[in-house]
């Protein structure tokens, strides 16, 4: 079972999506190690949309899709406004353009802004109620099972989101080795107001 288990959550993992275009927005901006604190947050919002799958919760909140409008829509306005900041060079999740540092984003911001876009995406919540409760086996215990795959699925979602941070870092020194840091920022706001449209329209 878990040989078809890693390799299909990790492909489902490796493809581009809100948190992982997050991830790599945040690792031109911010850094590979400031954005830890938002894919602890992020993997916190994960294994809780897993758990609830599993455990069967997500069908009820599916069957009201307005409990999940107003969070949609609040995280795609929230993300959208981080995005238009970056775009005019502002705000502290931008990169500064002159040599003074402006003061980056709190570790509570990066953390909080990733609990959202994990739990206000209703994507992910129906993957999961798809793809996870095929993998458990009725006839045993359902919190070992639960226990075990979350912590797999946190497992791989943590190493492609290092993976799209790393890449989004490579991509800074190579645009900063030309001086393009408007560009940059203007590239990242851009991405950033694409995920807060797909959070709140998806």
């Amino acid at each position: 079972m878990l040989s078809v288990f890693v390799p299909t959550f990790f492909l489902v993992s490796l493809t581009p999506g809100m948190c992982m275009t997050l991830s790599m927005v945040l690792g031109m901006t911010q850094g590979v190690r400031r954005s830890l604190w938002m894919m602890a947050g992020e993997l916190c919002g994960v294994g809780l949309v897993a758990a609830a799958s599993g455990a069967g919760v997500a069908a009820l909140m599916l069957r009201q899709p307005e409990l999940f409008a107003v969070f949609k829509w609040l995280g795609g306005l929230y993300l959208a406004y981080l995005g238009i900041m970056m775009w005019r060079s502002r705000g502290r999740m931008a990169i500064p353009l002159d040599s003074m540092e402006m003061p980056p984003a709190s570790r509570g911001q990066l953390a909080l802004q990733g609990f959202v876009t994990a739990v206000a995406n209703p994507k992910g919540w129906a993957f999961f109620v798809a793809l996870l409760p095929p993998f458990l086996d009725a006839g045993r215990p359902l919190f070992g099972q639960l226990t075990v795959l979350v912590a797999l699925i946190l497992s791989i979602e943590f190493v492609c989101l290092l993976l799209y941070a790393a890449g989004g870092r490579s991509l800074r020194r190579l645009l900063g080795e030309t001086r393009n840091l408007r560009l940059l920022n203007r590239f990242a706001g851009s991405l950033m107001i694409g995920v807060g449209g797909w959070l709140a329209l998806g």
